[in-house]
């Protein structure tokens, strides 16, 4: 079984699973193309989800941006945070007003 993420206005809208001969028959009048994703990110960077945005230049799938600070890595398409995680051995909550991270206490 394959796995395929509906992508509509490059947005990512439904995923299924089906064997890619599921398409000679298969039909679905609304807009939007099946795109092969996998689990474990080795083709198009990153697992697709619902509301991931495809990127067709890249071929790849995109997390949404969690804060508006945070920083797309062109190579793994996944966002940055702009600092740097403080202490792994404490929990942290980013900030986007301050941009820092704040200690969960």
């Amino acid at each position: 079984m394959t796995i395929y993420a509906k992508v509509n206005n490059a947005i990512v809208e439904n995923i299924i699973v089906a064997t890619p001969d599921f398409f000679e028959h298969f039909v679905d009048s609304t807009p939007g193309t099946y795109i092969e994703t996998k689990e474990d990110g080795s083709i198009r960077k990153n697992y697709a989800g619902i509301g991931f945005s495809y990127d067709s230049t890249k071929d790849a799938f995109i997390p949404p941006q969690p804060y508006p600070s945070w920083i797309l890595n062109e190579s793994t398409c996944q966002w940055v945070c702009p600092v740097a995680y403080p202490d792994e051995t404490k929990l942290y909550n980013w900030n986007e007003t301050t941009k820092a991270w704040d200690e969960v206490t």
